[in-house]
């Protein structure tokens, strides 16, 4: 009877060790860089529709380096806008929080003198989360979360930036490269 109970013991010991080895070995991240890494790129456009490329509607002027990106990739279809604003549709896309929550319920604007509102040093982001799994990252084009050193996207998950902290009609407009002014006055003529 002992020994029976031991067999059986040592099987149960087995199977909890094999188990718990193909469970860790599930849970484990790929390696960045590898052939079993995706690319990620998220491409989020102020004013564009659902309907505006044609991906996603047949009758929309021709979109074929839009198509052909969202051909080889996943097409993501249900975000919601959360404000009529730009920044607070920002924010809720790089933190996964609502306005409200992550505090960006309007657009900071230099030249309103709206100068304290940004993405908080709390808020985790995106770019936060592909850093943590390995991935480099990288941010171009406009930011709108704030035009402050604290608010850069270097400081929030981004190893590099290169782009416009607000929206081109807010003054002064300049070209950020990481945390350093590239071009100010922007020349839009």
């Amino acid at each position: 009877m002992k020994n029976n109970l031991r067999k059986t013991y040592v099987k149960l010991l087995l199977i909890s060790i094999s188990i718990s080895a193909l469970f860790i070995n599930a849970c484990q991240s790929p390696d960045p860089g590898t052939a079993n890494t995706p690319n990620v790129l998220i491409i989020l456009a102020d004013d564009l529709g659902y309907g505006d490329v044609s991906c996603y509607d047949a009758e929309a002027p021709g979109t074929p380096n839009i198509d052909g990106i969202a051909a080889e990739g996943v097409q993501c279809t249900d975000f919601y806008v959360p404000t009529p604003y730009c920044a607070p549709s920002r924010a809720t896309l790089l933190t996964g929080r609502f306005p409200l929550r992550n505090g960006i319920i309007r657009n900071p604007t230099p030249d309103a003198g709206i100068n304290d509102i940004g993405i908080s040093a709390d808020e985790i982001t995106l770019g936060e989360v592909f850093q943590e799994s390995g991935y480099s990252t990288k941010l171009i084009g406009k930011w709108h979360l704030g035009h402050k050193e604290e608010f850069f996207p270097v400081k929030h998950g981004f190893d590099e930036y290169y782009g416009i902290l607000y929206s081109n009609d807010m003054r002064p407009v300049q070209i950020i490269e990481n945390m350093d002014t590239v071009e100010y006055p922007v020349d839009q003529s």
